[in-house]
């Protein structure tokens, strides 16, 4: 047991879940930076006596994560190992008094709309000031700019809104001060995200203002690439296509959640949409920007979804073949509509099918990598690892897409610096290559 001292206090912040989670941990730790508090992001010293976790409430994996996470620092405090434990975010908003029944040595649960709730029991205050001012925890090229909180889809699926609330934008003057200000830092890469890009603006300026975001934010000197993560395939705004295929500095790369193909399945989702108006969205894509990346993630074993439906579902993730796709397992959220339906696919018969389209995409990654052989690409290099120096191209999103290995020992590039890269290798979901000048 460690013995308590009176020393000043240190906060180990740890992030569960997305990348908004890790948009909102990093806000609060510029808060408490701000406020002359030590705070660190998910350290290894075990040196904090305060530990405040932000947590993911999205699906059954992730919710079981938190709660583990929470077990695993509350038997911390009950060792005096650290003093105080806070609990925010997404779990922690939606089932704060079930968790402060049951998990009874956490200080105090905080949700996602709490942060001067939380500043002022950390000893902090609430600084409006910041405009988003932030202590990043991605590498020193990259970081992430949560454009809008909430979501007014009604997807039957999804807990979101009830966890993040309506949808509000941000002001495009806010959010480019705050990209300026990752520029000065260092910042080359910036991916806008939220629950629904594409609503962006309808709230603040009672239209669809996404394309004049990303136009203002590629006047700021320093931002090389700006990325497109989680827009919505309904009333997609078009004018973002023209911006993505003229504008150098955006990425020729789009995440677009379509869920599903089966329109009966499309229609239960309450996802606006049908078959015919997603593939001539996707092909709306691809005549607008030819070389377009298409990243999607599907929903395996939604409540009634018969062997036909998945049929169908599999035979479209053949023919549409998508440069990027992951998979969920259905996940029966209470207090959401679909709640209201039978879960009847079994969790074996989801994982047996999540697997068979997982199969598919990887021997399509493979062929489209094929293509890519003795082609040069530039790259942006995230880090070291081991006998490598690993980046990306504008077609890859970090954490989740493929990678460009170079030996380094016969390359050599400083992490964070772009480079040309001619690829010399390939396999399923990466490319090996050597750097040209």
């Amino acid at each position: 047991m460690r013995v308590k001292n009176f020393k000043k206090n240190k906060i180990n912040v740890i992030t569960l879940g997305c990348s908004k989670n890790i948009y909102d941990s990093e806000v609060l730790m510029g808060q408490l930076t701000a406020n002359k508090i030590n705070v660190e992001h998910e350290s290894k010293k075990d040196d904090a006596n305060i530990v405040v976790i932000n947590t993911c409430g999205f699906i059954d994996n992730a919710k079981e994560e938190s709660i583990n996470t929470i077990l695993e620092q509350a038997k911390r405090k009950e060792n005096g190992y650290i003093d105080k434990l806070f609990v925010t975010g997404c779990l922690s908003e939606r089932y704060k008094d079930d968790l402060e029944k049951e998990i009874t040595d956490v200080d105090q649960y905080f949700g996602t709309k709490d942060l001067p709730k939380l500043l002022h029991v950390l000893g902090a205050d609430y600084k409006h000031e910041l405009l988003g001012e932030r202590l990043t925890t991605t590498p020193k090229h990259y970081a992430y700019l949560k454009i809008s909180e909430g979501c007014n889809r009604p997807c039957s699926f999804c807990a979101i809104p009830l966890m993040r609330g309506k949808h509000k934008s941000k002001s495009i003057e806010s959010l480019v001060a705050e990209a300026n200000n990752l520029a000065l830092q260092g910042i080359k890469e910036i991916i806008l995200i939220a629950q629904d890009l594409t609503f962006y603006g309808l709230d603040i300026y009672k239209k669809r203002k996404l394309a004049s975001l990303i136009n203002e934010l590629s006047n700021i000197n320093g931002i090389e690439w700006i990325r497109l993560h989680y827009a919505f395939p309904t009333s997609f705004p078009e004018d973002v296509l023209d911006v993505i295929r003229s504008n150098s500095k955006v990425c020729k790369y789009i995440d677009i959640p379509l869920q599903h193909i089966n329109d009966d399945i499309l229609k239960s989702m309450k996802r606006g949409t049908n078959k015919i108006k997603t593939n001539k969205l996707l092909m709306k894509f691809r005549e607008k920007v030819p070389n377009i990346a298409i990243r999607t993630t599907l929903i395996i074993g939604y409540p009634g979804e018969t062997h036909e439906q998945f049929l169908e579902l599999k035979k479209w993730v053949q023919e549409t073949k998508f440069d990027r796709l992951g998979v969920f397992t259905y996940s029966h959220e209470k207090d959401t509509s679909a709640y209201n339906l039978i879960d009847s696919v079994s969790e074996e018969l989801k994982k047996s099918r999540a697997k068979e389209i997982m199969d598919i995409q990887s021997e399509i990654s493979f062929k489209l990598n094929k293509q890519k052989l003795g082609k040069v690409f530039k790259v942006l290099f995230d880090r070291k690892e081991g006998d490598y120096f690993i980046g990306r191209t504008q077609f890859d999103s970090p954490d989740v897409d493929n990678e460009v290995l170079v030996n380094a020992k016969k390359n050599y590039v400083r992490i964070g610096d772009f480079a040309n890269v001619i690829i010399k290798e390939i396999d399923h979901y990466d490319l090996y290559g050597e750097i040209i000048n």
